[in-house]
C-alpha cells in the first residue's frame, strides 16, 4: 500500500523551515542553510555528491532513509526554483544540476503549464496545475505501489498536512533560531488531524521526530 511521507525535513527550534528574505543566492532564506548542518556531514549526503567518507551514526541513519521505498516525489514550485509567474522558457531545470537525486518521476506544483523536463539518472519533472490532490493522484499512479515522498517546501508540506494526506512526517529540529521566515506548524492542530509522535531521538546535530497519522 502506498504511503505518503516527508523525510529529512529540517526546521529551526522556533519552527521555521526556511528563513526570511529568500533569494536566488539564499534559496532557504537568511540562516536557512545552517539548519542542515546535521545533514551535510553525513556519509549519505557525501555519497549523493559523489564523495567518499562522511559521518555515521543516528543522523546518517535518518538521512539514509531518503528515497527508501519511494516511487515518486512531489514538490512545490518554490522548491524547484526561484522563478515566479509564467515560465519564460524551459531553461531552468532545478537546483540540482543535470542529475538530480530523485531518479524517478517528480511532480511540481505550479499554476503555469510547462512540458516535462527529462533529466539524467531517470529524474523527470512533471508540472501539475491542478493542485495537491491531482499531484498526489498522478504521483501515486507513477509510484506503482511504492511510497510517495513530499519533498517540500514548507507551504507544500503544510497543505498536505492540513488535508490529512501525509502518513508519516520526519522532522529534524536543528539547534538554531531563525526568528522569522516560513513556519511549518503554526496554526495546525496536529492531534486533531490525527497525528502522534512515534519516534523522538536527539543527537548533537538535531532532534529527530517522526509524526505518524493514525489510520
Amino acid at each position: 500500500m502506498t504511503r505518503v511521507r516527508v523525510h529529512n525535513f529540517t526546521i529551526s527550534l522556533d519552527g521555521y523551515g526556511a528563513g526570511p528574505r529568500q533569494t536566488r543566492e539564499d534559496p532557504l532564506g537568511v540562516g536557512g542553510e545552517e539548519l542542515h548542518d546535521w545533514y551535510i556531514p553525513t556519509r549519505t549526503f557525501q555519497r549523493m555528491g559523489g564523495k567518499s567518507g562522511g559521518t555515521t551514526g543516528v543522523d546518517d541513519d535518518f538521512a539514509a532513509r531518503f528515497g527508501e521505498g519511494v516511487g515518486a516525489w512531489i514538490m512545490g514550485r518554490n522548491m524547484f526554483g526561484p522563478i515566479r509567474g509564467p515560465w519564460p522558457d524551459d531553461t531552468w531545470r532545478g537546483w540540482w544540476g543535470k542529475n538530480p537525486p530523485y531518479h524517478g518521476p517528480v511532480f511540481v506544483l505550479t499554476h503555469h503549464d510547462r512540458p516535462p523536463a527529462q533529466m539524467e539518472g531517470g529524474t523527470v519533472f512533471h508540472f501539475v496545475t491542478g493542485g495537491i490532490r491531482e499531484a498526489l493522484e498522478r504521483a501515486t499512479a507513477a509510484a506503482a505501489g511504492k511510497d510517495v515522498e513530499i519533498g517540500g517546501g514548507v507551504a507544500t508540506v503544510r497543505q498536505y498536512l492540513e488535508a490529512g494526506l501525509i502518513d508519516e512526517l520526519h522532522v529534524a529540529i536543528a539547534p538554531r533560531l531563525l526568528g522569522s521566515g516560513e513556519h511549518l506548524l503554526y496554526g495546525l492542530d496536529l492531534p486533531d488531524l490525527g497525528y502522534e509522535c512515534t519516534t523522538h531521538v536527539p543527537t548533537a546535530g538535531a532532534t529527530h521526530v517522526v509524526l505518524t497519522r493514525r489510520q
